[in-house]
């Protein structure tokens, strides 16, 4: 049975990381009695027990709730709690595609953060109606009537109307929901065209196949009918239509405005393209819904198991994985230091330590990572593009015209006391200010940064000048040309491809004396002495050695004539200089992940 469309509120939750989206979201379920009291826990919409221990929401979740507003009426509200870090900005993006409104929550405590503003915007674009709220107002340090001020200043809505909440005593909860209900305008739809709905995500059930989240635009979706993607011209039969409450519960259709999920036997999620649309075989929509860009991974690094006999469930683990995140994308590769493994894309820094924790956690891999790079494009000589996403396939220097390297737009939000520091920072690592706004007792900074300098440890650096205090979210800013080279390390002469990376020739020198000092103090003494090196093509520019090991030949001696000492010390040196030609030395691969965390200590 459809719901009158004039019923329906369809929202998503916005916000800064930690300012309370999910606990927001618990209050809501419990509000409404969508959940059982002893069924009640914490963060009920975050599955993945890595989202609970971090406290952080990684995929975007919907529940159905059932509200008995003032007027009398039960509405339907379609709940999405989106992830608030910026390497899930993907995520959030499409649940916005598939609302008409937003709940967009702001620390009565911390005020408007980097996220909360690029939220806010995406938020603006989809045509949303914004209901604002203050969260975490029980706290000692909340100041509603600051964040209220700075909200209309930064972001440029109206706050006099923003509701006071505390996510965590309940207080205020039944005024949000009035005012969702009152504010947030109802879905438009016609129940007699032919089906359109919209595919806003999709992930991997091991009894029922693919689940598609799905939010129906016009038409009816039906169990049992025949569906096409319009974008691959798959046709599918439905076996189960329903919605979350935040468990499954099945229905016989789904009508316009509603949001719900549909299941049809589908065995990949690669089958299911994120923003596709979906519509009947028979009758299907003349055109089709404008759809998202695909998601392109930013960051790529080597994935290898620590025992190469593992590689094969590792093969596995990766494509059970993707199954549920079609943003991580992985492709087979080789290293002389460590053997058979993948190269895998992710969307940023924290995707990758997450997919790393998972895989080692859920699959229990030890696995081996090297250093994170971005897509280069480096023009050749006979006027082809190359992509290069690994340093090892840097090609010959002299065949390459020129190389571009993708920058970012960062905005920085950071209290006055710390702007020098965050601004030294930003030139240190190349930046370029484009901007600097100041809001109350804060500055709003806007970068130009290469990506590079970025996928190491930009982010701990900013939140440790700033004691914390500092907010960052980037968005991709196109490809500019720079004076990179490729950096290897060479130990005893060979080259170590695993730690080889493209570095502007500014920097090189400085990465170059950190990592072979890091690499002296790693790798384990010999019976001979180790050079290692970091060399620009034939050119060497650091250097450090790894003295041997001695033992004491003399040790035997009790006195007597000098030159039987002086005997048994050239003996000794003589094997040793032996040794140094052909002795082959074994990194240690807790050497390669200790080298590769590059904190500039």
């Amino acid at each position: 049975m459809t719901t009158d469309l004039s019923l329906i509120r369809n929202f998503s939750i916005i916000a800064h990381i930690d300012h309370g989206k999910s606990t927001l979201a618990d209050r809501l379920i419990q509000y409404c009695g969508a959940v059982e009291q002893r069924d009640l826990k914490q963060q009920m919409l975050d599955n993945m027990d890595i989202e609970r221990e971090r406290g952080i929401t990684i995929k975007a979740q919907t529940v159905r709730l059932h509200y008995k507003a003032s007027d009398g009426q039960t509405y339907q509200l379609n709940l999405m709690d989106t992830p608030g870090h910026v390497d899930f900005a993907y995520e959030v993006s499409r649940s916005l595609a598939a609302c008409e409104g937003s709940l967009l929550i702001v620390d009565a405590s911390q005020g408007v953060e980097a996220q909360t503003l690029a939220n806010v915007y995406q938020a603006i674009e989809n045509d949303h109606d914004i209901v604002l709220t203050l969260n975490k107002i029980d706290l000692p340090a909340a100041e509603p009537d600051r964040v209220k001020q700075q909200v209309e200043e930064v972001i440029g809505i109206d706050a006099s109307e923003a509701q006071p909440v505390s996510a965590k005593t309940g207080e205020g909860i039944p005024e949000i929901l009035e005012k969702i209900v009152q504010k947030i305008k109802s879905p438009v739809g016609n129940l007699d065209h032919p089906l359109k709905a919209m595919l806003v995500d999709s992930w991997y059930d091991p009894y029922l196949g693919v689940i598609i989240l799905v939010r129906v635009i016009d038409g009816k979706l039906t169990r049992g009918s025949k569906i096409k993607m319009m974008s691959t011209g798959a046709t599918y039969q439905v076996d189960h239509v329903g919605y979350f409450s935040p468990k499954k519960e099945m229905v016989k259709d789904l009508g316009p405005g509603e949001v719900g999920f549909l299941t049809a036997s589908i065995k990949r999620v690669a089958d299911c393209k994120v923003g596709d649309t979906i519509t009947e075989e028979k009758r299907p929509t003349a055109d089709p819904l404008p759809g998202f860009k695909p998601s392109i991974p930013v960051v790529f690094c080597g994935l290898f198991p620590a025992d190469a006999a593992d590689f094969e469930e590792l093969r596995e683990s990766l494509s059970r994985l993707q199954l549920n995140d079609a943003s991580f994308s992985f492709e087979p590769e080789t290293s002389a230091a460590l053997g058979f493994g993948f190269r895998c894309g992710f969307l940023g820094l924290l995707h990758l330590e997450i997919i790393q924790e998972r895989l080692e956690r859920e699959f229990n891999l030890d696995l081996v990572t090297t250093a994170p790079s971005v897509v280069y494009h480096l023009h050749m000589k006979k006027g082809h593009i190359l992509e290069m996403h690994n340093p090892a396939d840097f090609p010959d220097v002299v065949k390459i015209d020129k190389i571009e390297e993708p920058w970012i737009k960062a905005t920085i939000l950071v209290p006055d006391d710390y702007l020098g520091s965050v601004l030294s920072l930003c030139t240190e690592r190349r930046g370029e200010q484009i901007d600097m706004t100041y809001v109350g007792t804060r500055s709003m900074l806007v970068y130009r940064l290469p990506l590079n300098e970025i996928v190491f440890d930009f982010y701990d650096k900013l939140k440790s000048v700033s004691r914390g205090y500092a907010s960052f979210d980037y968005e991709i800013d196109g490809y500019q040309e720079g004076d990179l080279v490729k950096m290897a390390i060479l130990v005893n002469g060979d080259p170590v491809d695993a730690l080889s990376c493209v570095v502007h020739r500014s920097h090189a020198e400085t990465r170059g004396r950190l990592l072979c000092k890091r690499l002296k103090d790693l790798i384990p003494k010999q019976l001979f002495k180790i050079a290692i090196q970091a060399a620009i093509g034939g050119k060497i520019i650091a250097r450090e050695t790894v003295s041997a090991m001695r033992k004491d030949v003399t040790a035997k001696c009790y006195g007597g004539d000098v030159s039987r000492k002086r005997k048994l010390l050239d003996k000794q040196k003589e094997g040793k200089k032996r040794m140094r030609q052909f002795g082959k030395i074994d990194i240690p691969q807790s050497a390669f992940i200790a080298a590769l965390k590059s904190g500039d200590d």
